[in-house]
């Protein structure tokens, strides 16, 4: 009898050591591809079981989260949503999360590692810590000064501090109200559905993620291309460029917008944008080190990140030279964000360095204890930084976030500044300030029957300052203006002159 009861008694031992082996195999092994099943629906309750955490404008928060009382129960909430919905993007408990709300998700909502000090034990314990916050570059007076400029109008803003890269404004008109796709209700589905067969298409970020043809503002490049490559030495000295310029190979003719282009010093035919000049300096100056000069500003750049994605601008590798001409007064196949541009004000502001953009600051847990400053200038191998920076190569090569040579942005600021001073960009000029710019109308559409792009590009330095404080790029497509009526010193260097101006803060009043 007590055989039998010893057999028993080791059947049940081996059952329950079966029992305990099945649990840990479930609890461990197995643990993943049970979270990760669409049809698991505790991961998504837990997510939204807590408040979210935070994104910070200038130590406010832009955003919150309400108790809705429902199974997911804490809903996001946004203020100012239309203002800062390219720099948030939108969480919802149905259509998931975009930009920063997407780039900072483990952070905001409290499953990153870093947020605990013993992560270990959060894994173990199926523990979540609350939601950290995200603190952002954003100036808020930069960034409705950039909203309130463009008004109604479609088109974007993207202002940069130069020294650094921290993105001070980020604009993208029209709009929309993030928080109308928060929560679960039919209204948040005809919210999307409303949003998404938009024609004006008010959920693109056109400052990151639409490209445009800048116009005239690639002058820059092409100027800083033909001073480094040592096809102008003297920018006062004639150019050999006809007027009009026949296109090579073509029998396709450029013209100008303004007299005295024929023959025109670099000096004048960047005050007043002299289409004929820039495309034969482009071509003088040829594919290989045009294409380099362009990508020491960031084209072709298909990693950009500020943390979300940035599209790429491109200018096109594979041209002959009539196409060269054109892409060199950023016409063409020639394309870039307006974040882009700013990029390209900046390295001229920051002597020819180009500081990679970057919108967060640093990450903190819920109690204000820093994360991590992903970006900050001075980390180990970030474009831009001291420990990546070089001096000038040889012709048509160059160290990583070194765009042209100091000396060349040095002339380049004094031509952005004649610009500006008694050229096409006289509405950016900040009492106060010396102000640099370089205006452009681009052509597009077929047969270039669209109504022109207006461009500004600049960058401004109070006078009692030893550096610019701010780079600014403004794009304004405004499809109901008469073709005539647009220009890019007329419609968008008042908008980044607002820009400039908030952030300079000259005002002692204000």
């Amino acid at each position: 009898m007590t055989r039998y009861i010893r057999h028993a008694a080791a059947f049940c031992a081996l059952l329950l050591l079966a029992l305990l082996v099945n649990a840990a195999r479930v609890q461990i092994v197995q643990a993943r591809t049970y979270d990760e099943n669409p049809a698991n629906r505790r991961h998504t309750i837990a997510r939204y079981g807590q408040p979210r955490g935070d994104i910070l404008v200038g130590g406010r928060p832009v955003t919150g989260s309400e108790d809705s009382g429902e199974q997911f129960r804490y809903e996001r909430t946004y203020k100012n949503g239309p203002l800062y919905a390219p720099v948030t993007g939108f969480a919802s408990q149905v259509y998931g999360t975009a930009f920063l709300e997407d780039a900072a998700d483990g952070v905001l909502a409290g499953t990153d590692p870093a947020l605990s000090p013993f992560p270990l034990w959060n894994d173990l314990a199926r523990a979540r810590n609350p939601g950290g916050h995200v603190v952002t570059t954003l100036d808020a007076a930069a960034q409705q000064a950039a909203y309130s400029g463009l008004g109604s109008r479609r088109g974007a803003v993207a202002a940069l501090e130069p020294s650094t890269g921290r993105i001070l404004a980020l604009v993208s008109t029209p709009s929309y109200d993030p928080g109308e796709l928060s929560g679960t209700d039919s209204a948040v589905a005809r919210a999307w559905a409303r949003l998404n067969a938009a024609a004006n298409r008010p959920m693109l970020n056109r400052a990151v993620h639409q490209t445009y043809p800048p116009g005239s503002t690639f002058k820059v490049v092409t100027a800083a291309a033909a001073l480094d490559s040592g096809v102008v030495r003297d920018v006062d000295a004639p150019t050999e460029s006809p007027d009009p310029y026949r296109l090579p190979g073509s029998s396709a003719r450029l013209t100008n917008e303004v007299e005295g282009c024929a023959n025109a010093s670099l000096r004048y035919a960047f005050q007043w944008s002299c289409n004929t000049v820039f495309a034969g300096l482009g071509v003088k100056v040829g594919p290989g080190d045009m294409r380099s000069t362009a990508a020491g500003f960031g084209f072709n750049d298909r990693k950009l990140g500020i943390p979300f994605r940035v599209s790429p601008s491109t200018f096109d590798t594979r041209v002959d030279d009539a196409q060269l001409a054109l892409s060199s007064i950023g016409q063409y196949n020639t394309r870039a964000t307006p974040l882009q541009m700013a990029m390209v004000a900046a390295a001229v502001a920051n002597h020819g360095s180009v500081r990679m953009p970057r919108l967060v600051e640093r990450t903190t847990t819920d109690d204000g204890d820093t994360v991590s400053t992903p970006g900050a200038p001075g980390s180990p191998g970030s474009p831009g930084s001291p420990g990546s920076r070089g001096s000038r190569g040889s012709r048509g090569q160059r160290s990583p976030g070194q765009a042209m040579s100091p000396a060349t942005a040095v002339q380049l600021r004094e031509l952005m500044t004649d610009v500006v001073a008694e050229g096409t960009g006289t509405n950016a000029a900040i009492p106060g300030a010396t102000v640099g710019g370089k205006s452009g109308t681009a052509q597009h559409g077929i047969h270039n029957s669209g109504t022109p792009y207006a461009w500004f590009i600049s960058w401004a330095q109070a006078d009692d300052a030893v550096e610019p404080a701010v780079a600014v790029a403004v794009v304004v497509e405004d499809a109901a203006a008469d073709r005539g009526d647009i220009s890019g010193g007329g419609d968008a260097a008042p908008i980044a002159r607002a820009v400039m101006e908030a952030v300079l803060d000259l005002d002692p009043d204000r």
